[in-house]
């Protein structure tokens, strides 16, 4: 797919999808999110890819939603790029599964500047978040519209209590305050952010990548099942680990003092 609104590079098994419209500061577009989806897709299919972090061109992550492009030509439902997105998404409901958020790859936002309303999403979607020292986030209350997937990510991040008054006062939240109350992994110069994105992701590339997989999927439902189905999960997923060929290396290159090379087998 050629890509209008977004740039995809892929370098040392670490996607990068880049949100491009720094004119708009990203603010995201049918297009957009078609597109958005479609490379999500591809990190998701590409077995060479072991961790992916999304960032935005120029001054800002994203600033939501284009409200120009909505006024013009009736609103996102009209455009049919976003057909895709909707679909993947479950309609715009986290319950019919997220794109960003069951992702089978460790995902990274680097916040590189303002992250609004749907930006403020996207980084919350992403597992892990490095902000920039411009970096700034702001909810949707102030468009009166409900909160999306803030209001169910932000409390587990943050606790109920400052979730609620971001959430309801529309506050602006900087990135000094956003690390310090546990909503960002920490926060570094602008000039620095995307080599300590990359630096992170090269850490997690290196390890087998099926654990890798299976550890993100271990967090997911260990936030949502019963103990006990939990244990049935980690047992089974446990015993599959135990048989890999990437298991069989690292025992391999402990013995032999040496960097083991997983292939993700």
């Amino acid at each position: 797919m050629t890509y209008e609104h977004i740039i995809y590079a892929k370098e040392d098994h670490i996607a990068t999808i880049t949100l491009n419209r720094p004119e708009k500061m990203n603010a995201v577009t049918g297009r957009t999110m078609g597109e958005l989806a479609q490379a999500i897709e591809e990190v998701q299919n590409d077995d060479d890819v072991r961790a992916v972090i999304l960032t935005g061109a120029g001054r800002g992550f994203c600033a939501g939603f284009d409200v120009s492009q909505m006024v013009a030509g009736g609103g996102l439902a009209a455009d049919a790029q976003a057909e895709r997105w909707r679909r993947l998404q479950g309609d715009w409901d986290l319950g019919g599964g997220g794109l960003l958020l069951n992702l089978n790859k460790p995902s990274i936002a680097a916040v590189n500047g303002p992250a609004v309303g749907y930006g403020f999403d996207l980084a919350l979607l992403c597992d892990m978040r490095i902000a920039s020292d411009k970096a700034r986030f702001r909810g949707w209350i102030q468009v009166g519209i409900l909160a999306h997937e803030d209001a169910m990510i932000l409390p587990r991040l943050v606790g109920l209590a400052r979730a609620y008054e971001f959430l309801l006062t529309g506050d602006i939240i900087d990135a000094a305050e956003a690390e310090r109350i546990g909503m960002v992994n920490r926060v570094v110069p602008h000039d620095q952010l995307m080599t300590a994105a990359r630096e992170l992701a090269a850490k997690i590339a290196k390890n087998p990548p099926l654990t890798v997989r299976l550890t993100k999927e271990a967090v997911h439902k260990g936030l949502a099942l019963p103990v006990e189905m939990f244990r049935t999960f980690f047992g089974q997923a446990s015993q599959f680990l135990t048989e890999t060929e990437d298991h069989k290396e690292a025992a391999r290159a402990f013995a032999e003092k040496r960097a083991p090379v997983f292939k993700g087998k």
